[in-house]
C-alpha cells in the first residue's frame, strides 16, 4: 500500500468487484462461475447452486451439477432455467447437464456490450472515490489543516492513483473481450 491505503483500498475493492462480476459472463467455454448467481431455496435459505452439489466440467462446452441431496434436482433446475444464463438444463434423474454451445457472432457482440457497460460502470465508481477522497482533503485545507501546496500534490497522488486502477480495469476488459470474441 502507498500512502494512502485508505483510498486504494476502496479502489481495490471496486477492481475486484468488476473482475468477480465479469468470471459470471459466459465466454466460449464452460465455466462454474456462469452459476454464481444461482441460487435455489434450500430448506428455507436461498443458498447457491455451487453449496448443494458439485459442479464439474467433463467437457470444455458442458456442466454437470450433482447434487449431494437428490431432492433438490428439480429447484436446481428450476432456478437455472430462472436464470440470464440463457442455457436449458437437461435433468436425468440423477444430474443435471447444462450444454453451452457456441457463441454466435452476435451473442459475442452483445456480451462485449455488456463488459463494456460493466467496466463503465466500474471506472465511474473509482472516480466516485476520487471525488469524495478530494472533498475530504479540500475541506481540511480549509479548515487550514494543509496548505495548498499539500493539497497540489495530494491531488496529484490521488489522481495517479486513480489512473492506475482505471488502467487496471482497461486491462481486465481488454483481456475479456478477447476471450469472448476468440472462436
Amino acid at each position: 500500500m502507498g500512502k494512502y491505503p485508505e483510498i486504494e483500498e476502496k479502489m481495490n475493492k471496486r477492481v475486484e468487484g468488476f473482475a468477480s462480476e465479469l468470471k459470471t459472463i459466459r465466454a466460449g467455454r464452460a465455466t462454474a462461475a456462469v452459476l454464481d448467481k444461482v441460487a435455489i431455496d434450500y430448506y428455507g435459505a436461498m443458498t447457491p447452486v455451487a453449496q448443494v452439489g458439485a459442479i464439474s466440467s467433463p467437457e470444455p462446452r458442458m456442466l454437470v451439477i450433482q447434487p449431494w441431496d437428490l431432492s433438490v434436482l428439480k429447484e436446481i433446475e428450476k432456478a437455472i432455467q430462472k436464470s440470464d444464463i440463457g442455457i436449458a438444463p437437461q435433468n436425468d434423474g440423477k444430474v443435471i447437464r447444462l450444454n453451452f454451445p457456441p457463441l454466435t457472432e452476435e451473442r459475442r457482440k452483445e456480451l462485449v456490450k455488456t463488459v463494456k457497460k460493466y467496466s463503465e460502470e466500474a471506472k465511474i465508481q473509482i472516480r466516485n472515490v476520487r471525488r469524495d477522497a478530494m472533498e475530504a482533503y479540500k475541506a481540511q485545507k480549509k479548515k487550514s489543516e494543509i496548505t495548498e501546496d499539500d493539497l497540489k500534490g495530494i491531488e496529484k497522488d490521488i489522481q495517479n492513483l486513480t489512473d492506475q486502477f482505471i488502467k487496471e480495469i482497461e486491462d481486465i476488459t481488454a483481456a475479456k473481450e478477447k476471450e469472448i470474441l476468440e472462436v
